[in-house]
């Protein structure tokens, strides 16, 4: 589909608009004042949950040495890996934590092959704790990315909130993804991991505000 006719709304958030404009309908026909006014507003509110905007990656090439963010959010973590969670190897990791403001729409870090994605369910802990990245439902997508003459492995997890319940992924082993396309979302509140290997430039640190197919979370080197 072209990014020009693509819709506001992600069509996996349809379902929900529907359930939300059902107590709206009811609330114009019964009721009246804030209740009603805020019932009137839900569908909207449960809309803007799911809204997909264009990005800079959409309509412009993206330098093959930097790593952009999967989400939109805040970055939690910079560096080296969290205890206990990153893949075997020898990485570093940027942690983004999704609020219920933030898009929701996932975007790949980077150009490559997907060379695996793997699913875990799991629990509905807190996103911002430290607990949710080895607890909570999570997929996982590997990528082999084209660097100079050679490949290099990126990892990303997208991992459910306390109110995201569910997890979207929309990319298969042997896909080739471009840089800052859409690859999936997480419902509500949720977290991001990128793990990048060591000899990679990390370009954001904790509190920094991120925006998936746009900021610059790492650099090949």
């Amino acid at each position: 589909m072209s990014d020009l006719r693509r819709p506001l709304v992600d069509p996996a958030g349809l379902p929900a608009v529907g359930v939300a404009a059902l107590p709206a309908a009811l609330a114009a026909v019964t009721l009246r004042g804030r209740l009603a006014l805020g019932l009137s507003l839900l569908p909207a509110a449960v809309a803007a949950f799911f809204r997909d905007p264009d990005r800079t990656a959409d309509s412009t090439p993206v330098d093959p040495g930097l790593v952009l963010s999967p989400a939109d959010g805040k970055v939690m973590h910079a560096g080296d890996p969290q205890p206990g969670v990153a893949p075997e190897g020898e990485w570093l990791q940027v942690a983004i934590f999704l609020s219920v403001f933030d898009v929701h729409i996932n975007r790949s870090p980077a150009a490559g092959r997907v060379t695996s994605v793997s699913y875990r369910p799991g629990k509905w802990l807190a996103a911002y704790t430290a607990e949710s990245a080895t607890e909570n439902e999570v997929s996982e997508i590997a990528l082999e990315v084209p660097v100079g003459d050679g490949h290099r492995p990126l990892i990303f997890r997208q991992i459910v909130g306390l109110l995201a319940r569910r997890v979207v992924t929309r990319v298969a082993p042997g896909d080739v993804v471009r840089a800052g396309e859409r690859i999936g979302l997480m419902k509500f509140g949720s977290r991001m991991d990128v793990f990048v290997p060591r000899d990679c430039s990390i370009e954001v640190r904790r509190g920094d505000r991120v925006v998936a197919g746009e900021t610059v979370i790492a650099r090949w080197t």
